[in-house]
């Protein structure tokens, strides 16, 4: 609840002209809405807020743990991350500004979220009749892309799928895959 009163009240005092355009402003925004049939309660908000925290806090934590195992397991990457990290950073603590030019850490991270994501798969509206092969997909109907069948498709990956290859992102994720939509 603090952090709604102060996002609530920095709208109030002037200090910010809306309540923001992250997630929590979209709800308080939603909360003050003067229309009734858009409007958010006070428990929904509340409701949503836990929901978000208690979901990331778990999906973070299972990234993590996965991203830990990998490092134990191929000892070469992390002494990659670890040399890479006292490059940039040598022993003082890390800033924002360096955490953006670890390229090492990037791929380690994508390389484990490839494998092991926290979300299964993204539900989708067909806005407009669409054909995929001899698939035809009519317009309006509500579609689920599995991202694990994505993220494990030789055809996308290579034969070598399964296999925990963070040199997969080194020229960052548009081009870490085998697909090439030229042909």
């Amino acid at each position: 609840m603090e952090i709604i009163k102060k996002t609530e009240n920095k709208v109030v005092s002037g200090e910010a002209d809306s309540f923001g355009d992250d997630y929590l402003g979209l709800l308080v925004n939603a909360y003050h809405d003067l229309n009734d049939k858009n409007k958010l309660s006070l428990e929904d908000l509340v409701g949503e807020c836990k929901t978000i925290y208690f979901a990331g806090q778990s999906t973070l934590g299972s990234l993590l743990s996965w991203i830990v195992l990998h490092l134990a397991i191929h000892g070469d990457w992390q002494e990659k991350a670890r040399r890479e990290v006292i490059d940039i950073f040598g022993n003082q603590n890390p800033l924002l500004e360096g955490i953006t030019k670890l390229k090492t850490m990037f791929m380690i991270i994508n390389g484990t979220l490839r494998l092991y994501g926290p979300i299964n798969g993204l539900p989708r509206e067909v806005a407009r009749e669409v054909q995929l092969g001899k698939l035809v997909l009519p317009a309006n109907i509500d579609i689920l892309v599995l991202n694990s069948g994505l993220h494990r498709d030789p055809y996308l990956w290579g034969d070598d799928v399964n296999l925990f290859k963070p040199e997969r992102f080194s020229e960052r994720i548009a081009k870490a895959t085998n697909y090439n939509a030229t042909g």
